[in-house]
């Protein structure tokens, strides 16, 4: 992009995407954080900075990282460049049952992570038992995010079950090129 996504408003005036997103998790949580390296110019978005623990690994190390800060044992992880989240679609993931390691949304469609679904992995739920698996990962040098999947229990929710919320899949729609900003204002727009 160029620029600071997080720092990105879909509107002229209107908050930063991040704070968009920080206000929705507000609704639902009350360990609502952002990780980050420190950027005083985050002050303003309606969350605490945390520390990215695992300095230059990607969403990878973001997301142990927001295990790592989390005060309880299970961690929902959204992107700060996917402000069309839904409220009622997170809730619905928080109150499933925890006989899982990661509930993560999936897509149809070809992937670079190496399967016939796409993983929603930056709008996923992770416990805190996923991060040994996430941690030996970074040592490793292993950095896709679906890298640790084979070593926990993950449980998906199908895109059929994320369009009974969000019929138009907008929540896992991330603001990450020129275009994609576009598209975003277009909707905020309306």
């Amino acid at each position: 992009m160029g620029t600071d996504k997080a720092l990105l408003t879909l509107r002229p005036g209107g908050p930063p995407m991040a704070a968009i997103v920080a206000s929705a998790l507000n609704r639902l949580s009350d360990d609502v954080f952002l990780v980050s390296p420190p950027r005083p110019q985050y002050a303003g978005v309606g969350a605490p900075l945390r520390p990215d623990l695992y300095g230059e690994t990607g969403p990878l190390g973001g997301i142990a990282s927001a295990i790592a800060h989390a005060r309880h044992d299970f961690c929902l992880v959204v992107s700060c460049d996917m402000p069309f989240v839904n409220v009622d679609l997170l809730r619905w993931m928080a109150q499933r049952p925890r006989n899982f390691d990661v509930l993560v949304p999936t897509l149809r469609g070809d992937s670079r992570q190496g399967r016939d679904v796409v993983f929603q992995t930056m709008h996923a739920i992770y416990g805190k038992g996923c991060l040994p698996a996430i941690e030996r990962n970074l040592r490793d040098g292993r950095l896709q995010t679906v890298a640790f999947f084979d070593e926990v229990v993950v449980e998906t929710v199908d895109e059929t079950e994320v369009r009974r919320f969000d019929p138009e899949l907008r929540s896992l729609f991330s603001v990450n090129t020129p275009e994609a900003l576009a598209q975003a204002r277009r909707w905020a727009q309306r």
